[in-house]
């Protein structure tokens, strides 16, 4: 097969320097031509708990040639429209579009690509863009992991031959319930993606710091409560139960909650946000697809999403630059109350 990552910052630098290392053909795709010289000339260097740098082909869409049967779809939600009009004129009738954004992406990507090719896959670790041709991951090695089904959730060959990439570097596990396990990673991301990009610091600051770790339980409750709105069965990730271990209605419920959060992002204490990294730089960043998509729903089933609204309200203020991501915005979160 011929495959590409489309979009290779953190994430998708260090997915494909793993599948390069394993000796399959994979291009790094990406408008950033610093990187991609960089990539070119250097390989794909990965850092953190794992140190190696693979060699890899790395592209600007500028210099795509032919059509590729499978591809990881990774750029931001931001980018879709240039990505994707970048990527129509090389895919054939049975490519293969993989997306492992952030958020819930597929139904932009079925509207350009059809249902019958596209995936969905979350990803459970965390990088950092170090700068060209180098990430940082920053989960442990023991969390590599990635869930990957179908938009209608059939169980296909074709699921096996994107998961045997995705093996490359980690654990994959095949879903019959692809919007299920997409609710408990937007839960995942609205928590402690969001909360990173508020305060502008790392998961390992929020998780020990009391007060930031109790707008984490408000968020990660909202998103419980419009996933059954929705009537959606949220699913398991890395083992863990999300829905069931993280749901409250009473202050002794919500306090028990608190070892699960050390336990389930202990691994991913030196993650920051991939939204910070885009406000350090100046840029907009997936607040929108991510806080925002929990507020959307709270819109649509009639459930109310205060702290999520908030965030998503500081993120926007950030953007704009009348804010600044620093820990001091932990003031400004109104919380409700409980008892």
């Amino acid at each position: 097969m011929r495959a590409a990552i489309m979009g290779v910052g953190s994430l998708g630098t260090i997915l494909g320097a793993y599948i390069s290392k394993a000796g399959k053909q994979i291009d790094l795709i990406d408008v950033y031509e610093d990187h991609v010289k960089a990539l070119n000339e250097k390989g794909a260097h990965v850092t953190g708990p794992v140190d190696f740098t693979a060699p890899v082909t790395a592209l600007t869409p500028s210099q795509m040639e032919g059509n590729y049967d499978l591809v990881f779809f990774m750029v931001k939600q931001t980018y879709n429209d240039s990505a994707i009009a970048a990527l129509k004129p090389h895919v054939h009738d049975a490519t293969i579009i993989a997306t492992l954004q952030n958020g819930l992406p597929e139904p932009a990507i079925v509207d350009v690509f059809g249902a019958d090719r596209v995936m969905g896959c979350t990803v459970g670790w965390g990088a950092t863009f170090k700068g060209p041709g180098l990430s940082e991951l920053t989960t442990t090695p023991d969390k590599l992991t990635f869930d990957l089904g179908r938009v209608d959730n059939r169980i296909t060959p074709e699921l096996d031959v994107v998961k045997g990439y995705l093996e490359c570097m980690g654990p994959t596990v095949i879903v019959d319930n692809l919007m299920g396990i997409r609710l408990t990673k937007l839960l995942a991301n609205a928590t402690f993606s969001g909360m990173s990009a508020v305060l502008g610091c790392a998961f390992g600051d929020v998780l020990d710091n009391d007060q930031a770790l109790l707008c984490i339980k408000f968020l990660a409750n909202e998103c419980i409560s419009v996933a059954k709105a929705a009537n959606i069965r949220m699913e398991p990730i890395q083992g863990n139960d999300m829905g069931k271990l993280l749901a409250f209605t009473t202050k002794a419920e919500q306090d028990a909650t608190t070892p699960v959060y050390h336990k389930m992002w202990g691994a991913h204490r030196a993650t920051r946000a991939s939204m910070l990294q885009d406000l350090e730089k100046g840029r907009k960043c997936e607040i929108g697809a991510i806080n925002g998509a929990v507020c959307a729903m709270g819109d649509k089933y009639g459930v109310d999403t205060p702290v999520n609204d908030q965030v998503v309200e500081i993120v926007r203020s950030i953007e704009n630059g009348s804010r600044k991501p620093v820990f001091d915005n932990l003031k400004l979160l109104k919380l409700p109350e409980i008892r």
